[in-house]
């Protein structure tokens, strides 16, 4: 997560760019900060905001939302301005958390989809077992933040600064310098990248046979068909943000292996522009859940017309309301809805006979 402090050891920076392409640079990231912070704060908002939206599955993405939108304030200007000039302004305090914090909020980022990816496969697969309980969900979220501070420790215990003639660098003074960087990026990669996308691939494929291919277990009552197409929705979604997440990744984790084992690359002129767009492809992955979660799922577009209701052109219907109005089940229909509610599915009646599922998420 530390941009590559090419030309350390020269009292001028190699990799000055011309202002129009720092310009560019500079509109490209902001973008992703703007849109991050804005569009993650709307999505805490709509979950907390909602008693209807309060569910394990959204608690996790609550926990998502915040882990992206504290990433993209705290470190994606930081980490261009670095990369972009070469030199550290932010003293060494700062140097530690900027090194600490991308793989603390990535490591929670992608465990909470797991956990996600988890929660799905046993309201699917296991329909009748019990879910987590809201302080069991608390409880994995704890969890999951504890062992992202003691995987990315090292890098707060080793970071440093150091001034040369005319230059400040921020850097991870590893023991080792010439094997402990490479080692431990390989380290973060399994296990922030290839350990939970493995989990995530094997939980979601059990899952998509079981909706695309089969019938849900245990599910018989008359609403079979819309829990279905409400199924398939909510875990089309979460497919999408995992391969979104996979797709911005995947170089960034790719340019520092590459640049391990052959570190020769990294006095090639072009590679501060290779950095600077992997870099860009990386951060840029903390704001499209958001854009996701509006285009896909019918409560957080609601909620996102709510946030925005004071657009001209954005109109709420009551219909949106609707979606995000608390219900309670009615006692002659407590059999059926016990099945929706495990099934994680609610019912919206319109008229005497139309009936509707909704996904819970």
């Amino acid at each position: 997560m530390v941009a590559p402090h090419n030309g350390s050891n020269n009292f001028t920076n190699p990799f000055v760019q011309p202002p129009w392409r720092v310009a560019l640079w500079s509109v490209a990231y902001s973008s992703v900060l703007a849109v991050a912070v804005f569009g993650n704060l709307i999505v805490i908002w709509i979950i907390l905001a909602h008693k209807r939206m309060r569910t394990v599955t959204n608690y996790f993405l609550l926990n998502l939302a915040f882990s992206d939108a504290s990433m993209a304030a705290f470190n994606t200007l930081i980490n261009f301005i670095y990369a972009a000039h070469g030199e550290w302004y932010f003293g060494e305090a700062y140097c530690k958390f900027h090194n600490f914090f991308p793989v603390t909020s990535v490591f929670a980022s992608i465990y909470s989809m797991t956990a996600i990816a988890v929660d799905r496969y046993m309201a699917i697969i296991h329909p009748l077992k019990p879910r987590l309980s809201g302080k069991a969900t608390t409880g994995v979220i704890i969890c999951i933040w504890s062992l992202a501070v003691v995987l990315a420790f090292p890098l707060c215990y080793f970071s440093t600064t150091r001034t040369l003639s005319h230059r400040t660098l921020c850097y991870v003074a590893w023991p080792r310098m010439a094997e402990d960087p490479f080692m431990y990026h390989i380290i973060v990669t399994v296990l922030v990248y290839v350990l939970p996308l493995v989990v995530m691939g094997i939980t979601y494929t059990i899952v998509g046979v079981t909706l695309w291919g089969g019938e849900i277990p245990g599910d018989s009552s008359d609403n079979y068909h819309g829990q279905l197409r409400a199924k398939r929705k909510v875990v089309k979604m979460m497919i999408i943000v995992v391969v979104t997440f996979a797709l911005c990744w995947l170089p960034y984790h790719v340019y520092f292996i590459v640049t391990g084992l052959n570190k020769g690359l990294s006095k090639w002129k072009y590679i501060q522009q290779v950095y600077l767009s992997v870099l860009w492809l990386a951060m840029s992955s903390t704001m499209y859940n958001p854009i996701i979660y509006c285009c896909l799922n019918s409560r957080f577009r609601a909620g996102f017309k709510r946030a925005f209701r004071w657009c001209p052109f954005i109109k709420v219907s009551s219909y949106d309301e609707l979606e995000l109005r608390a219900t309670r089940l009615h006692p002659t229909r407590q059999s059926s809805m016990y099945t929706l509610s495990r099934m994680d599915t609610t019912m919206l009646l319109k008229g005497s006979g139309c009936h509707r599922a909704k996904a819970s998420i």
